[in-house]
């Protein structure tokens, strides 16, 4: 019988840490801590594959919120579409991520993604406000159509 090669013996697919690609499987927390604890450079996609792979929004916010507080800026950038994931998928946020995110440009992955999927009443005025400034501001520049 041959043996896959990206794979281990439970079938479980083997993480090389180099290539962002293998990275995609991830849905097991303690593989995203170890890889913070590491300083591993791709744990950004770790993030954004465990927000697309695990279950539980409760779970995967912590690791969120540690991927927007990195001081790499790519890995900042990781945390926002993953924070977009899991408010797409999971219908949820945190107050730790929504802080975070705010010291984040207007206009990211996440912002649009918390206003479409979340429900508006557990949004902060400052996204109502970028919302509704927006919806305006593109009134007046295209006309107010019916």
């Amino acid at each position: 019988m041959h043996r896959d090669e990206s794979a281990s013996v439970d079938s479980t697919p083997v993480l090389d840490w180099q290539v962002g690609s293998t990275l995609r499987w991830i849905a097991r927390p303690e593989e995203v801590d170890a890889a913070f604890d590491r300083g591993e450079p791709l744990v950004g996609v770790a993030v954004i594959a465990l927000a697309l792979n695990h279950v539980d929004a409760d779970v995967i916010l912590p690791r969120v919120s540690e991927a927007m507080e990195s001081e790499d800026a790519e890995i900042r950038r990781q945390g926002v579409i993953a924070l977009a994931h899991v408010a797409r998928l999971h219908r949820t946020v945190d107050q730790r991520s929504l802080a975070l995110l705010r010291a984040c440009p207007r206009g990211n992955e996440a912002d649009d993604d918390l206003w479409s999927f979340v429900a508006h009443r557990r949004l902060p005025w400052w996204l109502w406000r970028h919302h509704f400034t927006q919806r305006l501001t593109s009134l007046f520049r295209g006309g107010w159509r019916v």
